[in-house]
């Protein structure tokens, strides 16, 4: 095999058929093309209990027999599990990240295949994400669309540059499959988001590792998905969850960069950021702060941002004493 479409799902049972229909055109593209690229596609069932088996069974009998269509279950809740166990069920040296809202580009398997057997320094490729709202987005939402796996860096190829501390979300991701065994951890810290655990951002925390080692993350534009955004996931009440979500997770993301030592310092640099960052968002809105969909959202970033680094740096102070001093021994 030369690539392997991962796509992870839970309950995904009514989404998952666009995702399969949309990779047969991408099997007739590449047939019309010639192309002698080989590869197979390995859904993920992360515990649905929606019949999402029996979705891939029905659609394996029917699939183009040079490409292979394989069901492999992930009983461990957690996006992070779930893209584990692709990695690890994958029979191509290259893999290609779909949530089960992703509908790719005919070309898109071509495209994110071509980029990254071509580059050798490139370690990650993140595709052009583009939306398909059911109804239109509230007022001001360029400012979060990011967080909704959106990302759009315009035609030519964009180098993510460690100092800019932006990459490429798991929505179209794109990694070498040996690496990912080598340097990303059988175990997150973040696992992503399940019914006890809001932290996000485990997508994030996986390129990280790639990054940090020194292996280039790559935007490649002609690597196109479409994400479908239904209107529940553009409401006050799911943007405000998704928002703190993220921001409990920053903790995370923003010190992996750093060693041990200089942890809190850091921790406690962004709070004192996050703390100015929330008072000029109060002033920037008024006394919409409270009213405008995206600007609730936004505070809830913030809001989410601080309680994870004061978690955080509580945990990293506790690790820090009873390193000095050892743990307390009972009575």
């Amino acid at each position: 095999m030369d690539f392997t479409v991962a796509i992870c799902t839970y309950n995904g049972a009514k989404r998952l058929p666009s995702v399969l229909d949309r990779l047969r055109v991408c099997h007739g593209h590449m047939s019309d093309r010639g192309a002698a690229l080989r590869w197979e596609i390995v859904v993920v069932d992360n515990n649905s209990s929606d019949g999402t088996a029996q979705v891939v069974a029905d659609y394996q009998s029917r699939w183009p027999s040079d490409c292979p269509l394989r069901c492999v279950s992930e009983l461990q809740q957690g996006l992070a599990f779930a893209r584990q166990r692709a990695i690890e069920s994958a029979a191509a040296p290259i893999v290609g990240f779909l949530d089960d809202d992703n509908l790719p580009d005919p070309n898109w398997i071509l495209a994110a295949h071509g980029f990254l057997a071509t580059s050798p320094k490139a370690g990650v490729a993140g595709s052009r994400v583009l939306p398909e709202y059911e109804v239109p987005p509230p007022p001001d939402f360029d400012r979060i669309r990011a967080f909704l796996a959106l990302t759009d860096r315009g035609d030519l190829p964009h180098l993510y540059q460690p100092a800019a501390r932006v990459l490429p979300p798991g929505a179209g991701l794109v990694v070498r499959r040996d690496l990912w065994l080598r340097l990303v951890p059988e175990r997150l810290e973040l696992v992503g988001r399940t019914d006890g655990q809001m932290r996000a951002s485990e997508d994030l925390e996986a390129v990280l590792h790639f990054q940090n080692m020194g292996w280039e993350v790559w935007y490649v534009p002609d690597a196109i998905v479409r994400h479908q955004i239904p209107r529940w996931r553009l409401t006050e009440e799911y943007l405000s969850q998704l928002m703190y979500g993220v921001g409990l997770s920053r903790y995370r993301t923003r010190t992996m960069r750093y060693p041990s030592w200089m942890q809190l310092p850091i921790l406690l640099l962004y709070t004192a950021s996050d703390l100015l960052r929330l008072v000029r968002h109060r002033w920037e809105y008024g006394r919409a702060w409270r009213s405008k969909t995206v600007a609730v959202a936004q505070r809830q970033l913030y809001l989410g941002s601080l309680v994870g680094m004061q978690q955080a740096a509580a945990k990293s102070l506790i690790s820090s004493w009873e390193r000095v001093f050892g743990q307390r021994q009972p009575r």
